[in-house]
């Protein structure tokens, strides 16, 4: 049978309120009970129910971590990094996954049933209506990869990615190239709309450059294979920025099944440097976004406002850098 408080409260010759004080947050208790309370338990193997700790504290230490991105491989890598570090801190992460909501509303009534004590929305896709709704309901929220505001209403971590798009584009004509593309995901969101600004700017700077565009349906493989495989119907670009890293794994499926090589018949840059991208047979030439210092930033904002709920929001941005590979020409 399970060892219960009272349990501990009679091995240790104290009483239950003492043992729940010492496994409570914050609440008084001398250092001679405390010791005698933690010694049985450990004796015993007892450990506090935290379902019935949060009824005490009015915390149940949950922490939303919604996304809808659950086809890019990238946010295994983001999952991995957020539940990790929360459990770190004592959190415990509740995932959800709303690769098929579109209605706010909904998301906060489900997240509202668990009685979470704070939200991360880890998307660069959602709409900022999604976080906008937690913050109006009084929860703690950060928007982690989400789009950049001098004034923001929520806390949002993240990269530049119109920076991202000028990086992009000035890293293919740097290496000669003269007719190059850009190929985002989803049209409508906003990071494709600031990846696709930048890399058009940057193009428009230079002489004797054209540059066109296309979009996936998904950030996926199968939308990037997909939609380079309607793009090599016609005449193709000799580089394309694909906005993401598995939209560009995509793409090379692609053009390796069109008979064509990377990069001596098209070149190839992506964004975000997720590890499939530094497998020798996928050698990626990208952008590398640093997640760690995203995730570790969205934490120390979302737990300082578990503290202060009226900590005006901030926008923090992280530098990306390009990393070489093999599916550009070189310079």
């Amino acid at each position: 049978m399970a060892i219960t408080l009272k349990d501990v409260a009679k091995y240790a010759g104290v009483s239950r309120s003492a043992v729940s004080r010492t496994f409570t947050e914050g609440a008084s208790v001398s250092p001679k009970t405390r010791k005698k309370v933690e010694k049985a338990a450990q004796e015993l193997g007892y450990s506090p129910n935290a379902l019935a700790s949060s009824l005490t504290t009015g915390r149940t230490k949950l922490i939303g971590l919604i996304s809808n991105n659950f086809h890019n491989p990238l946010f295994l890598e983001v999952f991995d990094l957020f539940t990790r570090r929360l459990q770190e801190k004592g959190l415990r992460p509740l995932l959800v996954n709303l690769s098929s909501e579109t209605d706010p509303a909904n998301s906060l009534r489900m997240l509202r049933q668990y009685s979470v004590d704070g939200v991360i929305v880890a998307s660069s896709t959602l709409s900022p209506e999604f976080a906008r709704a937690f913050r109006d309901a009084k929860i703690p929220v950060v928007h982690s990869f989400g789009r950049f505001a001098s004034a923001p209403d929520v806390h949002v971590v993240g990269i530049d990615n119109v920076e991202c798009g000028r990086m992009a584009a000035r890293t293919l004509l740097a290496r000669g190239y003269r007719r190059i593309a850009f190929l985002g995901g989803p049209e409508n969101a906003t990071s494709t709309i600031d990846r696709r600004a930048g890399f058009m700017e940057a193009a428009r700077e230079a002489a004797d450059v054209t540059a066109t565009e296309s979009y996936a349906t998904d950030y996926s493989f199968a939308a990037g294979r997909v939609e380079m495989l309607d793009l090599l119907k016609g005449v193709p670009a000799e580089a394309y920025f694909c906005g993401d890293d598995v939209l560009s794994i995509g793409a090379l499926s692609a053009i390796t099944s069109a008979g064509l090589s990377v990069p001596d018949d098209i070149g190839i840059i992506g964004l975000n440097d997720m590890e499939m991208s530094r497998w020798e047979n996928i050698n990626l030439t990208t952008i590398r976004q640093p997640i760690e210092q995203i995730v570790d930033s969205s934490l120390e904002l979302v737990m300082a406002a578990l503290d202060d709920g009226e900590r005006h929001p901030e926008a923090r941005l992280f530098a990306c850098q390009i990393i070489e590979r093999g599916t550009l020409r070189p310079l």
